[in-house]
C-alpha cells in the first residue's frame, strides 16, 4: 500500500549513515509517513559487503539502529535525540547489494526519558530482510555530542528523486 510522504528529515556531512559527504557511508535519506513511521531509502554497494554481494550484518544494524531512533521525531517540529541502550536483531534473508532498499522504523512505546521502537529492512519485493527492536534514552544533543550545525551541515537536502509516496508492505 502507498503511504503519502509528509516530511524529509534532514542529512548532515560526515555521520556513516545520513552523511552526504562521506564517500563509504550509507548516504540514506529518510522520508516520514502519513501512518507515523519513518522510512529510510539507501543503495548499498560493494564498499558495504560482507559476503560477496551481500550486506555486512553490521552495517544492517546500523541502518537499522539510525531509522529506529530518528523515529522519535516523527510528526514534531523539535528535535529529540536518542542514545542507544539496547538493539536486537533478527536476520532472516540475506540483504543484497546494488539495488535501493528501504528501512521502516516505528515507536512502539515512550515516556519522558526512554522510548522504544522496531524497524524492519525491506528487500525490493517488500519482504523482510532483517529486523531489530531497540531501547534509546532520550537527551539532548549538547549532551551527546559537541554538534555544529552549520559546520556539520545538518540540513533538509531537496533531491528530485524524493518520493511523494512510499510503498509499504501491510
Amino acid at each position: 500500500m502507498k503511504h503519502k510522504v509528509t516530511k524529509k528529515q534532514y542529512n548532515s556531512k560526515l555521520c556513516f549513515v545520513c552523511g552526504l559527504k562521506n564517500g563509504s557511508g550509507l548516504q540514506a535519506s529518510f522520508y516520514e509517513t502519513e501512518r507515523g513511521e519513518l522510512v529510510a531509502s539507501f543503495l548499498p554497494g560493494v564498499e558495504h559487503q560482507s559476503y560477496p554481494g551481500r550486506l555486512h550484518g553490521g552495517i544492517a544494524s546500523a541502518i537499522l539502529d539510525e531509522t529506529i531512533g530518528r523515529a522519535v521525531m516523527v510528526g514534531k517540529s523539535e528535535e529529540v535525540w536518542g542514545i542507544t541502550v539496547e538493539l536486537n536483531m533478527s536476520y532472516k534473508k540475506p540483504v543484497p547489494l546494488g539495488v535501493r532498499l528501504r528501512v521502516v522504523g516505528r515507536i512502539t512505546s515512550q515516556n519522558n526519558r526512554f522510548f522504544e521502537g522496531s524497524g524492519e529492512i525491506l528487500l525490493p519485493d517488500g519482504t523482510v530482510a532483517v529486523s531489530a527492536r531497540g531501547k534509546y534514552l532520550k537527551a539532548p544533543l549538547e549532551r551527546i555530542a559537541d554538534f555544529d550545525p552549520v559546520v556539520n551541515e545538518w540540513r533538509v537536502v531537496p533531491d528530485e528523486d524524493d518520493p511523494v509516496e512510499i510503498e509499504l508492505p501491510e
